[in-house]
C-alpha cells in the first residue's frame, strides 16, 4: 500500500486518514465541494472555483482531526503525509490509489452511488472498502461489475481508529478469499490491528453482541429496580469490563447514537425476542428528546456540576428524571470481588453470589452468553472471532465463549435448565463431543472448538506473536519470585518479565534481575526485557520510598539508588545482547530500564518519560546521565560545541517531565534512539520481534558496549544560565520554591557540577551526582508531602 484515499472527512474518515498518515502511507482526503461562500471568503472576494474554497469543507474537517482528543496522529509531522481535495475536482485521482476508503455518511444510496463511480475510476488491482458499521455489503455492491465485486468488502474501523484495536472486514458474496487474507495480513503488521472476520449481518460481529448486551442491561436496571450506579458498579471491572462500565460507556458514545443503534437492528431484525429487546425504554427515549445526550451535550445518565464544595458529579435518577448525588454503591458480592486478580474468578464468584448484584450479572451475563452462543454460526463461522471482537472491539478481558469456559460450560447449561430456560445448542454440541470448554491450550498454542468440525482447531496466529502467559503455562518459568519472573522463550532467548499492579520496580524486581543476568551469562544467548501486561513499567515504587523517607532510613535509600543504577547500567555493558519491549506507560524507572537495552522495540502507544520532578524528585535511576548523553552526544566534539543547547533540551524535557503520548513522539523527546529502536504496530508481536532482535544481534556477532569517558560537563557558566532561567519563572509565579530548587538540583547535574569551564567526564561521575541530589531531596518535607499526594491522587502537587 504506497497510497490510499480515503473519500469523507467525517469524524472517521479522517481518523483513519491519520492513522494511514501514522504508519507513514501518503493520503489523498476529499470531501464534498461547498455550495456557497461564507461571509468572511464573499467579503475577501473569494470565488467558488477557488481551489482554497472548494477544498475547504475538507480542509475544516481535517483540522478538526488534528485537534481532536485522544490524539488521531502519532506526532503533529504525520499530517504532512494527508492531501485535503474535495470529490467534484480530485476523485479521478484515486486512479493512483492502492487502496481507497469510502468513509460517507451512512446511508446507502449515498454510498451506492458514489461506488458506481469509484468503480469507473479506480485501478483495476485496488482494494475498494467501505467503512459503515452495519449497512449491508452486498446491498451496496448490487449491480457493478463482477471484477469491483471481487475486491470490494467491508473495513469497519472503531473509534477512534489510531487507539481501537479491532478492524471487521466484512466481504460480500464475490469478495476473493486470498485477497482478503492478504489484506488481513497486512492491516495486522502495518496498522496493528487485530482482525475479525465476519459476515454480511446486520451490526456485524462487535456491535451484534454489544448492542444486545446494552440493551439487555438497560431493560434489566428497570426490571430489577437498580440504580444507575449500582449497574456500572456491577457492569465494569467485577465483571471484566473497562471503568466505564454500562451508562458512563453510553454518556461516551453518546445516548443519541447508543438509541439510533438499537433502533437500526431493530428496523434489521426478523426474531421476536430481538425486536422486543432493541426497543428503547421510555426514559432512553426521553433523554434524546431532551438533548441529554451523554459528554457531548454536557449532560445524560451523568451530569458533572460546580458546587460551593468543587466539582460534583450528580446521576440520573430515571424514575424521576432528576439528577441526584451519587451514591456510594456497596454490596457485599462486589466488596468481595474487588481482591480478585483474575476476571473469571471475579465472574464466576459474582454470578454466584445470593444478592442484587449477583442476581442483576448472572440474569444479564447468562442472557448475553445464551444469545451470543446462538449467533454462531450467524455472525460468524467460529467461536474465536466473537471473541476477539469483544476483546478488541469493547476491551473486554474475557469474550463471551471465555465467560462460558469461565463460569464452566456443563455448569451454566445445568443451571440455566434448573431455571427452565432452553441451552444453545452450539452448548449442547460441545457437550455432545465430550469437551468440557470451548478453549484448551496446549504446547503454547490455543484451540478451539469450532461448531462445523465438532472438534477443537489450531487458532491461526502469526509466528512473531508470542504470549507470555502460555509460556508460564508451559513450563517455561526459569526463575521467580513474587514481582518478577525469567522464562526461557525458546531457541537460547530468555525474557525478564515484570509482574505486579502497574509494574512498579523495587526489590524483588531488581533483584531476580540481577539473578537472571547471571542466569542468562551462562546459559541463554541473550535477553528480552518485557511483559503482556497494560504498561511496561510505571516508574520505582513508590510507597517503599515513602516509608524509608518517613523513617529516615537514609542509608537505605543510597543503597537502593545504587543498586537502581547498577541494574540499568548494567544492562547496556551486559556482554550479550538486551532488548527491551516497551508498550503502555514507561515511565521514570521503567523510562530507565528501558534506556539501559541495547535496543528496543516499542508499540506505538508507548508512553515514555521522566516525571519524577513531579513528586519531588529527579530521575536518579540513570535517567538524567541518559538525556545528558542522548541530547549531547550529536553535537561535534570542537572548540566552540554548543553543547549548552544539548543541555538545555535535556533539562527542559526532564524538568518539564514530558511524557510522549507515542513512541514516535518519545523519538523526538530523545528517550529513544532512531538508531536503537523498532516501531512495532501489533502489540502482540512485541515479544516476539524482541526476541528476533536478539537472534539478529547475536547472529552479527554482539559486542558490548563500555562505559562513555566523554560526557560533556558545561559547569558553572551552563549552572548560571539555569539558575536565572529559574529566579525568572519563579518571580513570574510560574513554578514554586520547591520546584526551583528542584530544577537547579537538575541542572547541577546535566551541567555536571559546577566545574570552573567545560570538562568531558565519565557516565559514573554523572550517576554519582544523580545519586547525591536524589537522596538530597529526599530529605526535603515538600518532597514527602508530593510523593504522598501522587499516591493517594494519582496527579502532581505543585507545593
Amino acid at each position: 500500500m504506497n497510497k490510499a484515499a480515503v473519500i469523507g472527512a467525517g469524524t472517521m474518515g479522517a481518523q483513519i486518514a491519520g492513522h494511514l498518515a501514522n504508519v507513514g502511507i501518503p493520503v489523498l482526503l476529499m470531501d464534498v465541494a461547498p455550495a456557497e461562500l461564507t461571509p468572511a471568503e464573499q467579503s475577501q472576494g473569494a470565488s467558488l472555483d477557488s481551489p482554497a474554497v472548494r477544498n475547504r469543507p475538507t480542509r475544516e474537517l481535517f483540522e478538526r482531526m488534528k485537534k481532536l482528543s485522544p490524539k488521531p496522529l502519532f506526532t503533529p509531522e504525520a499530517a504532512a503525509l494527508i492531501r485535503v481535495g474535495n470529490v467534484a475536482d480530485h476523485l479521478g485521482e484515486i486512479a493512483e490509489a492502492d487502496w481507497v476508503v469510502e468513509a460517507v455518511l451512512e446511508r446507502m444510496d449515498l454510498k451506492r452511488d458514489l461506488h458506481r463511480k469509484i468503480a469507473a475510476l479506480a485501478r483495476p488491482d485496488a482494494v475498494v472498502t467501505t467503512n459503515t458499521s452495519g449497512l449491508s455489503i452486498n446491498g451496496m455492491t448490487e449491480g457493478l461489475p463482477l471484477d469491483y465485486r471481487q475486491r470490494f468488502f467491508a473495513t469497519h474501523f472503531f473509534n477512534p481508529p489510531r487507539y481501537m484495536r479491532l478492524l471487521e472486514l466484512i466481504p460480500n458474496h464475490d469478495t476473493d478469499a486470498a485477497r482478503l487474507r492478504a489484506f488481513a495480513a497486512w492491516s495486522e503488521a502495518v496498522l496493528g490491528k487485530g482482525i475479525v472476520v465476519g459476515k454480511d449481518t446486520p451490526g456485524f460481529v462487535a456491535n451484534r453482541i454489544g448492542c444486545y448486551d446494552m440493551q439487555k442491561a438497560l431493560w434489566l436496571t428497570i426490571e430489577e429496580s437498580l440504580s444507575i450506579d449500582e449497574v456500572d458498579a456491577i457492569m465494569g471491572p467485577a465483571i471484566g469490563r473497562p471503568k466505564s462500565a454500562m451508562f458512563r460507556l453510553g454518556d461516551i458514545v453518546g445516548v443519541d447514537l447508543m438509541a439510533q443503534m438499537g433502533r437500526n437492528l431493530q428496523g434489521l431484525l426478523k426474531d421476536p425476542e430481538e425486536l422486543a429487546l432493541f426497543r428503547q425504554p421510555e426514559f432512553i427515549e426521553d433523554m434524546v428528546k431532551r438533548g441529554w445526550w451523554g459528554e457531548k451535550k454536557g449532560q445524560g445518565f451523568y451530569l458533572r456540576t460546580k458546587t460551593a464544595q468543587g466539582r460534583e458529579i450528580l446521576t440520573l435518577d430515571y424514575r424521576t428524571m432528576e439528577y441526584k448525588p451519587r451514591a456510594k454503591t456497596s454490596i457485599p458480592s462486589l466488596d468481595a470481588v474487588r481482591g480478585l486478580a483474575s476476571p473469571a474468578e471475579r465472574i464466576r464468584a459474582l454470578c454466584e453470589a445470593d444478592d442484587k448484584a449477583g442476581r442483576f450479572a448472572w440474569k444479564h451475563l447468562s442472557s448475553m452468553l445464551c444469545y451470543t452462543a446462538r449467533r454462531v454460526p450467524e455472525i460468524a463461522d467460529e467461536v474465536l472471532p466473537v471473541d476477539n471482537a469483544m476483546r478488541w472491539g469493547y476491551n473486554w478481558e474475557l469474550g463471551p465463549f471465555e465467560m462460558w469456559d469461565a463460569l464452566g460450560v456443563a455448569e451454566t447449561a445445568r443451571r440455566l435448565e434448573k431455571e427452565g430456560r432452553e441451552t444453545p445448542p452450539l452448548v449442547n454440541a460441545l457437550l455432545s463431543s465430550g469437551r468440557k470448554s470451548f478453549y484448551e491450550t496446549r504446547a503454547q498454542r490455543v484451540h478451539f472448538f469450532s461448531p462445523a468440525a465438532k472438534n477443537m482447531r489450531i487458532a491461526e496466529e502469526a509466528p512473531q506473536a508470542v504470549f507470555l502467559p502460555r509460556v508460564h503455562g508451559d513450563n517455561k518459568v526459569v526463575l521467580s519470585n513474587p514481582g518478577a519472573s525469567l522464562l526461557d522463550l525458546g531457541d537460547g532467548v530468555a525474557c525478564f518479565e515484570v509482574h505486579v499492579k502497574m509494574n512498579v520496580l523495587g526489590g524483588d524486581q531488581l533483584r531476580l534481575l540481577r539473578d537472571s543476568l547471571e542466569e542468562v551469562g551462562k546459559n541463554f544467548v541473550g535477553l528480552v526485557v518485557g511483559n503482556q501486561g497494560p504498561h511496561f513499567s510505571a516508574g520505582a515504587n513508590l510507597m517503599l520510598i515513602t516509608t524509608q523517607i518517613q523513617n529516615q532510613e537514609w542509608d537505605e535509600i543510597d543503597l537502593s539508588i545504587r543498586s537502581f543504577q547498577k541494574s540499568t547500567s548494567s544492562l547496556r555493558w551486559f556482554d550479550k545482547p538486551v532488548v527491551g519491549a516497551c508498550h503502555g506507560y514507561t515511565l521514570g524507572g521503567g523510562c530507565e530500564l528501558a534506556m539501559g537495552c541495547d535496543h528496543l522495540m516499542t508499540a506505538a502507544e508507548t508512553y515514555m518519560g521522566l516525571p519524577e520532578v513531579g513528586v519531588g524528585l529527579i530521575p536518579a535511576g540513570q535517567g538524567t546521565k541518559e538525556m545528558l548523553m542522548r541530547c549531547t552526544e550529536n553535537i561535534p566534539k570542537t572548540d566552540d560545541a554548543d553543547y549548552l543547547s544539548g543541555v538545555r533540551f535535556a533539562w527542559e524535557t526532564a524538568g518539564l517531565a514530558k511524557v510522549s503520548t507515542s513512541a514516535p513522539e518519545a523519538l523526538k523527546l530523545r528517550y529513544l534512539r532512531a538508531s536503537e529502536s523498532t516501531l512495532v504496530l501489533n502489540k502482540d508481536w512485541l515479544i516476539g520481534e524482541a526476541k528476533a532482535k536478539v537472534l539478529q544481534m547475536v547472529a552479527a556477532g554482539y559486542r558490548p558496549q563500555t562505559p562513555r569517558t566523554d560526557l560533556p560537563a558545561v559547569g558553572e557558566s551552563g549552572l548560571a544560565l539555569f539558575k536565572m532561567l529559574l529566579h525568572q519563572m519563579r518571580q513570574a509565579g510560574q513554578i514554586s520554591e520547591h520546584d526551583q530548587k528542584i530544577g537547579t538540583k537538575l541542572a547541577y547535574i546535566l551541567c555536571g557540577g559546577d566545574l570552573s569551564y567545560t570538562h568531558f567526564v565519565s557516565e559514573q561521575y554523572i550517576l554519582d551526582l544523580e545519586r547525591e541530589a536524589f537522596l538530597s531531596l529526599c530529605g526535603e518535607p515538600k518532597t514527602l508531602e508530593r510523593i504522598k499526594h501522587t499516591l493517594k491522587t494519582g496527579k502532581p502537587l505543585r507545593n
